[in-house]
């Protein structure tokens, strides 16, 4: 998530384990932008489970993914790791990256819950829709 101090941030570590993460968190987020779209009922069910689960690990590990931790995890044997400026900022890294923007972690925080809540709702009332064809 994005709750996290000032820090630089260049893109993702330019190693294969930091490059792999990177992309394999990027594919997270791509499945969590355009999951709501699919069309088995299955999937959708895990979709919906996902998302209300995503959202509370950010709240319950200080803002920061699990993606993130296990990283850490696989580098320094520790699930957290304070020298990691990554960690808990993948979101924050991203927009200063890509937009070349710094939104403040509050903001950055608030907007993620509530696109996280507009994608459940649009998931829920996809699988609302297919029971009805």
């Amino acid at each position: 998530m994005a709750s996290i101090g000032v820090q630089e941030f260049s893109g993702p570590k330019r190693d294969r384990l930091g490059f792999s993460l990177f992309v394999f968190h990027l594919g997270v987020g791509v499945f969590v932008l355009a999951g709501w779209l699919i069309s088995s009922n299955e999937a959708l069910m895990f979709y919906l489970v996902l998302l209300p689960a995503m959202a509370t690990q950010w709240a319950i590990n200080k803002g920061s993914c699990i993606l993130n931790n296990f990283e850490s995890w696989l580098r320094t044997g520790q699930w957290r790791d304070p020298r990691n400026p990554e960690e808990g900022g993948f979101l924050l890294m991203l927009c200063d990256w890509m937009l070349a923007a710094r939104p403040s972690p509050l903001a950055l925080d608030r907007f993620s819950y509530a696109v996280v809540v507009f994608l459940w709702l649009l998931a829920l009332g996809h699988v609302s829709w297919l029971a009805m064809v």
